[in-house]
């Protein structure tokens, strides 16, 4: 199991609903201190999300083994199960029933502008989950409850499993100086663009001195490409080419699966994140977080296509 890669994350389902009209003519601006407004959306599905299990279904589908360590709620056994269908460890995810499983409610107007509400609900548990034993190629700690991420930094970095810092979302709970020790934890850190502006301006320290805490600095940045500074350069990695983009959500966690793949089998710090690169533009072209399919073949052909060279 020397490849195994422990994703410590959020697991959760997505709920989209589309309001067949436009937010800014039901929104008065000289209204908002007492804001009362309904939207009908006639159109909602459900999707499975979460970092975690975005992060183990693109890890899954390349080969490789990966293994979650989050929290579900009473509503979550049937997430659960799918998971282990597509091959993925869930012997790290605990089940509380005094909670339902994390869950956003996304309501989307004719303008692609969106209100969203988010209920954490048995997140706030995964902190009871410790870090399995066995061995490990790589770990991540991505958007997770609080007290989860901070107990399974401490432990990979204790149990000298090498591991990627990937806040997300989550940087709000922290402050400076828990996301300074939380950095010189981890052997490497992933952000998008905003996310490195937020981090710098929270610890006080730029991207250059981050990235000297670290064996690599990786930050993505949407339709051009990522950069990785690693080894006491900066590379840039060129964007893959997409047929259609549908949808973003879940690009980031795409592009995070095949980096950990890269990592956990041997490739250096920028082929891993081609790899990265080609995952989510293969995801940007399908609705929804987890409904893209691929096999190794058309990896190898998107990344040939892109980076002129051979990713197996």
């Amino acid at each position: 199991m020397a490849q195994r890669v422990l994703i410590s994350g959020s697991v959760a389902y997505d709920t989209i609903m589309v309001f067949d009209g436009h937010f800014k003519d039901h929104i008065l601006p000289d209204k908002v201190h007492m804001l009362n407004v309904s939207f009908l959306a006639p159109s909602l599905k459900r999707e499975f999300g979460g970092c975690a299990a975005n992060i183990a279904y693109n890890l899954a589908q390349l080969g490789g083994t990966p293994a979650v360590l989050a929290a579900v709620g009473r509503d979550g056994a049937d997430y659960v199960q799918r998971l282990s269908a597509l091959g993925i460890d869930t012997s790290a995810i605990l089940q509380d029933d005094e909670q339902y499983t994390a869950q956003a409610f996304i309501t989307t107007d004719l303008d692609d502008n969106q209100i969203t509400a988010f209920h954490p609900g048995a997140m706030a548990s995964a902190h009871r989950v410790g870090v399995p034993g066995g061995s490990a190629a790589w770990g991540i700690v991505a958007p997770n409850g609080k007290a989860a991420m901070l107990r399974h930094a401490r432990e990979f970095a204790e149990r000298r499993i090498p591991w990627i810092f990937d806040p997300g979302q989550a940087m709000p709970l922290f402050d400076g100086g828990e996301l300074r020790e939380l950095v010189d934890l981890a052997d490497a850190v992933t952000v998008n663009d905003y996310e490195c502006q937020l981090l710098a301006d929270k610890t006080g320290w730029d991207a250059q001195a981050i990235a000297s805490r670290v064996r690599a600095l990786v930050v993505t940045r949407g339709a051009e490409g990522s950069t990785v500074h690693a080894h006491g350069a900066v590379h840039s990695v060129a964007p893959v080419a997409v047929q259609a983009a549908v949808d973003p959500t879940g690009c980031g966690d795409a592009y995070r699966g095949g980096l950990l793949y890269g990592l956990a089998h041997g490739m250096g710090w920028v082929d891993a994140a081609r790899l990265g690169s080609v995952l989510g533009a293969m995801k940007i072209e399908h609705s929804g977080p987890q409904n893209h399919r691929f096999d190794r073949a058309t990896v190898a052909e998107r990344f040939e296509q892109a980076y002129r060279s051979c990713v197996w």
